[in-house]
């Protein structure tokens, strides 16, 4: 007989639950990005396909059988490479997604964003040149920018070391949430980036690392003017300006973080230099930062609430099935005992002569 799975806290399965859920969004939006590869005439190169495939099949596919193992079911397994694998799907779908919602050429709003700037006061020229003449400084912040990538893998480890489960899936649905949000919005308002709508070259500005913005300058204008259509997956930089993603994860990971008490002072550290680090690295208007940080919030708050939603639900099916009375081990050998036996049409004739032939001689022992 097949051993059962070890049990795990009612929490722990609300959380597993939520995770499973994210797969739907995953889902989802890797529909829509096949549909628009169909219909806008992009296309992806098959190695960084593969890889993709690759990595979330991996990572995932393990997730998943540590899940229904009946020895080694282990929520740390769980829930770290189900994370891990459900972020990498998601950046690498939603990547590619930002090059197609660029496609539609909508007028460039670099002059409003930077009115808006002017008019609350902010004035980023001064800003990126006092940075420039702080090297140590300039290198903090960029170094800090370039803290959205090791953050992504940080939380599920962290979090499950903690036993914060449903904060991981939390984290992802909100994290997806977000990146979606933030590329639709930018469709809507497409901007290159502050540099070339102030006349500033980030070449003349030597301690300045504004490796990503010079990405979106290269990527941009071929996208918006058609000759950009064939994607490589692993060269992607994602072509977001307003909001910022950058500023939204930098929110996202601080709030994910902030249940681990010993990683806050990294928290506030590594997302304060991704946040100052965004305008400069990134070319990004002061208004692109308020805005993702603002795309951030709602997209935690969304994702709390059908956290609880769901955890609800999940305390309800639990009540409900720990108030049905428990089968007794022995029914379950019995079970499997007779499944073993009886197949087939003669098996169930044999059933039928034994059960006939006990009833007319109730000394004869049954099985």
């Amino acid at each position: 007989m097949s051993l059962p799975r070890p049990a795990l806290s009612t929490e722990v399965e609300a959380a597993w639950r939520f995770l499973k859920l994210n797969w739907l969004v995953c889902a989802a939006i890797t529909v829509v990005l096949a549909f628009s590869l169909l219909v806008s005439g992009f296309s992806l190169t098959l190695p960084g396909v593969a890889v993709a495939i690759g990595y979330v099949g991996v990572y995932g596919g393990f997730a998943h059988a540590n899940a229904a193992s009946p020895k080694r079911r282990d929520p740390q397994v769980m829930f770290v490479l189900g994370a891990l694998a459900q972020t990498g799907l998601i950046a690498a779908v939603m990547t590619p997604l930002t090059y197609v919602a660029a496609a539609p050429n909508l007028p460039l709003q670099d002059a409003n964003l930077l009115a808006i700037d002017r008019a609350l006061g902010l004035d980023w020229a001064a800003y990126v040149r006092y940075v420039n003449a702080h090297p140590v400084l300039a290198a903090w912040l960029g170094y800090g920018y370039n803290m959205i990538r090791w953050q992504v893998f940080a939380v599920p480890v962290v979090l499950a070391a903690k036993g914060l489960y449903s904060r991981i899936a939390e984290f992802i649905f909100a994290f997806g949430l977000a990146l979606i949000a933030t590329t639709i919005i930018s469709a809507l308002v497409p901007a290159i980036g502050v540099y070339q709508q102030i006349g500033l070259d980030p070449a003349s500005l030597p301690n300045i690392e504004a490796g990503a913005y010079l990405e979106q300058l290269r990527d941009l204008p071929p996208t918006r003017d058609g000759t950009l259509r064939h994607l490589d997956l692993l060269g992607l930089a994602g072509i977001v300006t307003f909001p910022s993603f950058h500023a939204a994860s930098a929110v996202l990971y601080s709030w994910a973080l902030w249940g681990a008490r010993w990683m806050r002072p990294i928290v506030v550290v590594a997302n304060g230099a991704l946040l100052l680090g965004t305008p400069i690295v990134g070319g990004h208007y002061f208004i692109d930062i308020f805005a993702g940080v603002a795309v951030a919030v709602v997209a935690i708050a969304v994702s709390r609430r059908v956290g609880r939603m769901v955890a609800r639900r999940h305390a309800g099916f639990a009540a409900v099935t720990a108030s049905m009375p428990a089968v007794p081990a022995e029914w379950y050998q019995q079970l499997e005992s007779i499944l073993a036996r009886r197949t087939g049409w003669r098996g169930r004739r044999r059933c039928r002569r034994h059960r006939r032939g006990a009833s007319s001689n109730p000394g004869r022992r049954a099985g």
